[in-house]
């Protein structure tokens, strides 16, 4: 009598949480983890894995990416749950109600989003749950400026609705509303922390960029969590710091030395991604980041930015319209080891800042796959973790695997899980977790994707399923698979 239904036979398998490093079964009853051992008794599925590693699905904590096709990249690269967490969503109801009915290949969850209740409130904006509205009001200046004593009330109980739906945390695009007051931010880090929900930070200015702004970004997240203690994460160090690391880095860690409850993440890229109308890429900023308009690449048209006029126009046509920016030059050897330093600081996770697809001079066709040149996305979307994989095991970083998967999948579950008791099953092989699984062949699996093919899937990935069913088998994609489901405080 067969007990499993799936059984991966004879691989690698590596789980973070119990030191594991050994070849064994995983078999999988369900959408659990039943058993890990040798010789299981076998199962209605078998997929010899012999030189391969078996372990967690990686849990990203960063994603904006929430079409189909980008969703479909993301497994590809091994994710297996992918959460919009930084900008966040408002009402989170209908965000999930949305994600459910649409249906998705990975797992799924949203952070109550300061920025939408913001909008709502000092813009009259409707969110209704949607995130790509968000970036097309992201250039609106009514949302960016100083709110009144009673506006931070009602954003503060739009927030508090949103935890009570189920919000895994609360969500602050900090760095896209400069005149927002270093108080309106304490009083949400106070929020959270009487919630007991983390917050997810895209940090306001360092002082090296904005030396006349109220309050260093860096600093700011630091002492607010020490002031409120709250649980802060501290989002994308590479794209907000640059090549500010050793202050940055050195500031976190004194901080978490005195008991502070801050953590930080990055990605392997040196270039950036977000709306074009973004506050901190208007023409008379953008020397004080080290970069000039030719720096900014367009998305819509592939189009790099000649001029400060011409951006000035993009901005005002199209402040939505999603942009590359390049900041670290990854040729660089001394850029290269900056981006090391975010990624192999102690306690940071792996997270992508995952984009959706732009659709260059076509119609959207985001169900077929492969995906047609025509969509165009930032290179992260595809391949964070295999190049994060390959950067730190094989090009320098210097890190074992078990050491790279646990910033890849046990650390960012830990993070959650005391607002999610649901993240206690994921980020483990190990009996009772969640089937998140994916496998890999660890000399080969790398990214494909590069800024002008940025739609290429990861190569070496060779297993993932989810929940417990394979979404990717023997490297190729199941298109019918939507065995995601939703993740909720």
């Amino acid at each position: 009598m067969l007990t499993y239904d799936v059984v991966l036979r004879g691989g690698r398998v590596i789980d973070p949480e119990s030191g594991l490093d050994a070849v064994r079964d995983v078999a999988i009853a369900g959408d659990r983890v039943a058993a890990v051992g040798t010789g299981l008794p076998p199962g209605r599925q078998e997929a010899d894995v012999d030189g391969q590693v078996v372990t967690a699905g990686f849990v990203d904590l960063h994603s904006h990416a929430h079409d189909l096709g980008s969703a479909r990249l993301r497994v590809a690269d091994g994710v297996t749950t992918a959460l919009e967490l930084e900008a966040g969503a408002t009402p989170v109801a209908a965000a999930y109600a949305a994600a459910a009915a649409a249906g998705r290949p990975l797992n799924y969850g949203f952070a109550a989003s300061w920025a939408l209740a913001r909008m709502s409130v000092l813009a009259g904006v409707s969110a209704g749950g949607s995130v790509e509205l968000l970036f097309a009001k992201l250039a609106d200046p009514r949302w960016q400026r100083a709110a009144t004593p009673g506006e931070i009330g009602r954003v503060l109980r739009i927030l508090e609705s949103d935890v009570a739906d189920g919000a895994l945390g609360i969500g602050l695009l900090l760095g896209y509303a400069p005149g927002t007051t270093p108080e309106e931010y304490v009083a949400v880090a106070a929020l959270a922390s009487a919630g007991g929900v983390p917050t997810f930070t895209h940090a306001r200015d360092l002082i090296e960029f904005t030396p006349g702004g109220p309050v260093d970004g860096a600093e700011e997240i630091v002492r607010t969590a020490g002031e409120t203690g709250a649980r802060m994460h501290y989002c994308h160090l590479n794209s907000t710091t640059v090549r500010h690391a050793d202050r940055v880095l050195g500031l976190v860690e004194r901080a978490q030395r005195a008991g502070a409850q801050v953590s930080t993440e990055a990605y392997p890229y040196g270039a950036g991604m977000t709306g074009i109308g973004a506050a901190f890429l208007a023409p008379d900023r953008l020397a004080a980041r080290g970069l000039t308009p030719t720096s900014i690449i367009y998305a819509p048209t592939g189009e790099e930015v000649s001029t400060a006029a011409r951006l000035s126009e993009l901005r005002a046509a199209d402040p939505g319209g999603l942009a590359i920016i390049k900041q670290l030059d990854e040729d660089d050897p001394a850029d290269q080891t900056v981006l090391l330093r975010y990624l192999t600081f102690p306690g940071s996770v792996i997270a992508s800042d995952a984009m959706p697809l732009t659709w260059i001079g076509a119609v959207r066709e985001p169900a077929t796959w492969p995906l047609p040149p025509a969509a165009f996305t930032h290179p992260r979307t595809a391949g964070t973790y295999a190049r994060s994989i390959r950067t730190l095991s094989r090009d320098g970083g210097g890190m074992s695997l078990s050491e790279i998967l646990d910033k890849c999948s046990l650390h960012p579950a830990m993070l959650l899980q005391d607002r999610v008791p649901a993240m206690r099953r994921k980020g483990r092989v190990s009996e009772g977790s969640d089937a998140d699984i994916v496998v890999f062949d660890p000399e080969n699996i790398t990214d494909q994707a590069t800024y002008s093919t940025s739609t290429r899937p990861s190569s070496g990935i060779r297993h993932v399923l989810v929940n417990g069913t394979f979404v990717v088998r023997d490297g190729r994609l199941d298109t019918d698979a939507r065995p995601g489901r939703p993740i909720r405080a």
